[in-house]
């Protein structure tokens, strides 16, 4: 099956499905692709998100795909999609850069399904402890920090290629109660406590 562009869209993406939202010309001539999948970070003996639920309607809940990126050079994007990323292709200006649009609906790349997963650390990487305040999780944009055993939480995301079941390959830490004090973890500490010592 040929990957097909607008098959699908933010707006109508339901869990487990995945979405190739578009393409970015970056720097050294190369595209990074967005890459989005709604995601349940809930186990299955929680309840329901009473206010995603009653906040549907609203465009600021609306969507709850977790979003990934990844970079490469055009001609192997090209002939690992079966997209056309050439100067002939929909390419637009935007505050981005150069875009192009592509709303693919579960991307494969040699019959095996592109999957966003997420993994949660209280290890940041060099960007993410630079930038403690746009990286670390909180509770809404703005709100209070999440922690997990009082450190900061940084989630990250990648893209996987399988047809498997994909629900128990993420890895989500169990936030602290609201009000803990977050502080950043020593390497050991942060080590430790991901492994469950």
């Amino acid at each position: 099956m040929a990957n097909q562009l607008n098959t699908g869209s933010l707006d109508t993406l339901k869990q487990g499905d995945t979405l190739l939202v578009d393409a970015r010309q970056v720097n050294g001539g190369k595209v990074q692709l967005e890459f989005a999948e709604i995601i349940s970070t809930t186990s299955t003996n929680k309840g329901v998100n009473l206010l995603g639920l009653i906040n549907k309607s609203d465009d600021r809940f609306s969507s709850n795909a977790r979003r990934a990126w990844m970079t490469g050079e055009p001609s192997d994007i090209g002939d690992a999609f079966g997209i056309d990323l050439g100067a002939n292709a929909a390419w637009y200006a935007s505050e981005k850069g150069e875009m192009l649009e592509l709303n693919v609906l579960n991307p494969i790349v040699q019959d095996l399904r592109c999957r966003v997963i997420v993994t949660e650390t209280i290890t940041p990487d060099e960007y993410q402890e630079a930038n403690i305040e746009k990286k670390a999780k909180r509770k809404g944009k703005e709100g209070p920090f999440i922690t997990h055993n009082g450190n900061y939480i940084f989630s990250n995301t990648d893209v996987q290629l399988t047809n498997a079941d994909t629900k128990e390959w993420h890895t989500f830490l169990e936030p602290d109660t609201v009000g803990a004090n977050a502080k950043m973890a020593e390497p050991s500490q942060a080590f430790d406590s991901e492994i469950g010592i």
